[in-house]
């Protein structure tokens, strides 16, 4: 398989990308947040888009309403099951590939923590990134896999422990450190992301397949999911009250010295620009920016008149340094963010007021 991809699909159509009509991509993890928000985008750029999930009922109950559904196909697929996605990237000239365990904590009574992490975790989630990649050599079409990363494998702090003038796709957290310090709640995410994106490479190097990172921030706006994601959840937690998301929330904070955000849409049109841009190599980070919680505080306020951010919240979320949060790779290769901080409070307050997940104020 060529590693050579890009262009609009109209240009891959004419470079011969696959039958009549609109060329057509995968989703994997299309019943995620991010996933069947990007396979509302691709539908509405015009894109067949091939959708898997392990629950096919359920995906469709998610795109019931979406515009362009005569393009979607929906495939069952697991990652657990070697040539589960053969079917689903057969023909197609891209694989975005969002599908990721969103486990945050292991739970109570293994003898040996690290060991249950390895077995039932990491290694799983590596042998699931190799299954979906080997269909797309199988497939012997597909020129371009975006691979969905998390800030989660970087750090703004350096070896000293001094915290970074500013943060970009370079600053990798050290895995022997989070096997160590175990930080609060993300200890198996940002491993198993981690893990998985550098088997991804390797094998792509190793099998000749194009391969490009997406390294999102916390995601959040509006969403197609029958639940609030967790993203979502852990944006909102100042007003929820939830203890763990809470915590998560100021955990991130205080790695950065703020929250990196990006809105859903410029996620998913970010994921779609790398496909389609043929200098793409590497990996790039998708944030609109750091924003500090005193800041994120006052616009979810403005947004929800009922929350009164407390003395409480300055204390947990220390203002006193943050990093810049670049994604100068990205917008230099012509990226362009469309949304702000106060876009994303008030997408995800207005929807998860209609969603009743927060109580309506009183008139």
């Amino acid at each position: 398989m060529g590693s050579v991809g890009g262009g609009s699909p109209e240009e891959q159509q004419a470079a011969g990308a696959g039958g009549d009509g609109p060329p057509a991509v995968c989703v994997t993890g299309s019943t995620g947040y991010v996933g069947s928000w990007l396979v509302r985008t691709l539908l509405r750029r015009g894109y067949r888009v091939h959708a898997t999930a392990r629950d096919t009922g359920k995906a469709w109950r998610v795109f019931a309403a979406v515009e362009g559904g005569d393009r979607l196909r929906v495939f069952r697929a697991d990652m657990g099951e070697d040539g589960s996605f053969d079917a689903a990237v057969t023909g197609c000239v891209a694989l975005f590939h969002v599908a990721a365990s969103m486990e945050l904590h292991v739970s109570p009574g293994h003898d040996n923590v690290d060991k249950c992490v390895r077995s039932n975790v990491l290694e799983p989630a590596t042998r699931g990134t190799i299954n979906v990649l080997q269909s797309c050599v199988h497939a012997g079409t597909v020129r371009r896999v975006v691979f969905t990363s998390s800030i989660s494998t970087l750090t703004a702090v350096d070896t000293e422990g001094r915290r970074k003038a500013a943060v970009d796709e370079s600053c990798l957290r050290d895995l022997g450190d989070v096997w160590r310090t175990k930080p609060v709640g993300w200890q198996i995410y940002i491993l198993s992301k981690r893990l998985t994106e550098e088997a991804a490479f390797r094998f792509a190097r190793e099998n000749g397949v194009h391969l490009v990172s997406v390294i999102l921030p916390t995601v959040a706006g509006p969403f197609l999911t029958p639940s609030v994601p967790t993203s979502i959840q852990l944006l909102l937690s100042p007003i929820t009250g939830d203890p763990k998301l809470y915590s998560l929330l100021a955990s991130v904070h205080s790695r950065f010295g703020c929250v990196p955000l990006a809105h859903v849409q410029d996620a998913c049109d970010a994921h779609v620009f790398l496909m389609e841009s043929p200098r793409a190599e590497g990996r790039y980070l998708c944030a609109a920016g750091g924003h500090r919680m005193a800041e994120v505080a006052r616009l979810l306020a403005s947004r929800y008149p009922p929350f009164k951010p407390s003395e409480r919240l300055s204390r947990d979320f220390d203002a006193s340094s943050s990093s810049v949060v670049s994604s100068k790779r990205l917008t230099d290769l012509g990226f362009r963010f469309e949304h702000g901080v106060a876009d994303i409070v008030k997408d995800c307050v207005a929807q998860c007021l209609d969603h009743g997940f927060l109580e309506h104020p009183d008139t």
